[in-house]
């Protein structure tokens, strides 16, 4: 059995090392897209709501996300409040928009996850971390300095920074980004951020370059790789044929992908008539040919 990457950084100091570089990035934060450069560590709020502690709602294995994740024994999450989205239509708003949960330091967190790993959790899910990249890679060096040793998931909605990403690079052994949209327009109107597909589509050819395609382990749970989520959106506003032919045409036509149809209208969707609804069975098999039609095959039901 091959141990993950990061027991090796934190035995050699690099993992720590890359914590501190990214700690002090939070002085003038540039650890997303949005670049707000504001003072994290002085107490500033960032465009993500958040300031220099992680915010957990909640810890505990959890058996909702895709199968090769969760096996027999659940996958340990790690829901992280706040968000550097803004989706009109979130699911969990309480969560990202009103922050609800406790604010933690990295020993804590550290903590969080090595009693996740002795509840017997196949991996440590990541869900919303990408304004707390610092304060989770110091609470993966700490964890791994105290025998934590399962796959580390990285639970995003896919508007990541590049140069954020490299560092990470060794640390996470599943990415799981949700590529939201195709056109730009629809990602500021419905989730307030500008240049989605180009951010997206560089972070996802990034992610890919790290782990490559998502592999398993003997009993079929997810060791290392990428699993790409598109969720629909009623009357295709994710485009689904652009996400899903970019995916197979510049990734990988053996990409793990989940084409998630459990929309729902919450939070404010209500305020616009085109997301007030589920996505019809006739949206869903529409993505599901057009992935087919690009040779994707893996991660969603064959019509």
């Amino acid at each position: 059995m091959s141990f993950p990457t990061y027991i090796t950084l934190s035995m050699s100091g690099e993992l720590g090392r890359r914590a501190r570089e990214l700690w002090e990035r939070l002085g003038h934060c540039d650890i997303c897209p949005r670049i707000c450069g504001v003072n994290r560590i002085a107490g500033k709020i960032g465009k993500c709501r958040s300031r220099q502690r992680a915010i957990v709602s909640q810890a505990s294995p959890h058996f909702g996300e895709e199968s090769p994740l969760v096996g027999s024994r659940g996958s340990g999450t790690i829901f992280f409040a706040s968000c550097n989205l803004s989706c009109i239509y979130c699911q969990n708003y309480d969560i990202s928009k009103w922050k609800k949960g406790e604010e933690f330091n990295p020993e804590y967190l550290a903590a969080m996850m090595l009693k996740l790993q002795r509840l017997d959790c196949h991996n440590i899910n990541l869900v919303t971390p990408t304004h707390f990249v610092p304060q989770i890679v110091k609470a993966i060096d700490l964890a791994a300095k105290g025998g934590l040793s399962i796959p580390i998931v990285y639970n995003s909605g896919g508007y990541e920074s590049v140069a954020t990403l490299e560092a990470l690079e060794g640390v996470i052994d599943i990415y799981m980004p949700d590529f939201k949209y195709w056109d730009d327009d629809k990602a500021f109107k419905y989730s307030g951020v500008r240049n989605y597909r180009e951010v997206a589509c560089s972070a996802l050819l990034e992610m890919h370059r790290q782990v490559g395609d998502l592999e398993f382990d003997d009993i079929g749970i997810a060791r290392k790789g990428l699993l790409i989520r598109h969720l629909l959106i009623p009357n295709d506003i994710a485009g689904s044929d652009g996400v899903l032919g970019f995916i197979a045409e510049k990734i990988s036509r053996n990409s793990y992908v989940n084409i998630m149809s459990q929309y729902r209208p919450c939070f404010q969707a209500w305020r616009h008539p085109e997301l007030n609804r589920g996505i019809t069975i006739t949206e869903f098999k529409y993505a599901i040919r057009r992935a087919e039609h690009y040779g994707l095959r893996r991660g969603f039901p064959e019509l």
